[in-house]
């Protein structure tokens, strides 16, 4: 992302009385921005062209924004901000664990959306792999970081969410090293989280499921009693191999 290149912005809400001055604002501080007033127009918009973030309302007729967002961040890895009415601690902690990026609870004020989408988007574009093509290797698992593609020991692709693919690149840039909550809080969900220590745990356990032979008795993602979780396998960055 550059300031040459405009950064291009998805808002879905089914409200066009919110949405609508809301897109003309984010225009105006220079944003290119489409709109969708449903998940539905959501999914044929983004077969059309991909923003670089979605702006996503939770409450909407016919299929919800969680919903959306999970495929968002599963299938397309798409940053994502959950715009909602929807305030309660519960609410904002099933958004972090699908994956969404930041949760802002409306009415906002559209100088400190503007801050949190710019946060976003540094956080992931520090996530983005740089330099020549790497993939990390870790007890015959292998993460290509370039596609965000998880493959597990037999060769097979498993699918992960944005939150754990940045939860997972956190543990294999730093293995066999105690990372405390708030340090992956800020690695993986950015300064919204850190009210919320059972997002992180909720995303570890997640993860676990996927990688672990044993989810119940973690192997490879151990929990240091009192300090936070530590990646226990060696790892390895070999060249990509090429499609």
């Amino acid at each position: 992302m550059t300031d040459t290149v405009p950064i291009k912005l998805l808002v879905v809400d089914d409200e066009a009385a919110l949405r609508e001055p809301l897109a003309d604002y984010l225009s105006r501080q220079g944003f290119v921005v489409r709109q969708a007033s449903s998940a539905a127009e959501a999914r044929s918009r983004l077969r059309d062209d991909v923003p670089d973030l979605v702006l996503l309302d939770i409450m909407m007729p016919g299929e919800d924004g969680l919903s959306l967002c999970r495929h968002l961040v599963e299938t397309r890895h798409l940053p994502t901000i959950f715009l909602t009415a929807r305030g309660e601690a519960t609410d904002r902690i099933v958004g972090l664990e699908i994956g969404a990026d930041d949760y802002v609870v409306k009415p906002f004020e559209p100088r400190e959306l503007v801050a949190r989408i710019r946060s976003v988007l540094r956080r992931a574009a520090r996530a983005a792999p740089e330099g020549d093509e790497e993939v990390f290797v870790f007890e015959d698992w292998t993460l290509d970081p370039l596609k965000r593609r998880l493959i597990d020991p037999e060769g097979a692709v498993v699918a992960i969410s944005s939150a754990e693919f940045r939860l997972l690149m956190a543990f294999l840039e730093h293995p066999r090293q105690v990372l405390d909550r708030d340090r992956l809080l800020e690695m993986v969900q950015g300064r919204e989280a850190h009210l919320f220590d059972r997002a992180v745990d909720n995303q570890v356990s997640r993860l676990r499921r996927k990688i672990e032979v044993d989810s119940r008795n973690p192997q490879l993602i151990q929990t240091v009693w009192g300090g936070g979780y530590m990646l226990a396998a060696e790892v390895r960055r070999q060249p990509a191999a090429k499609d």
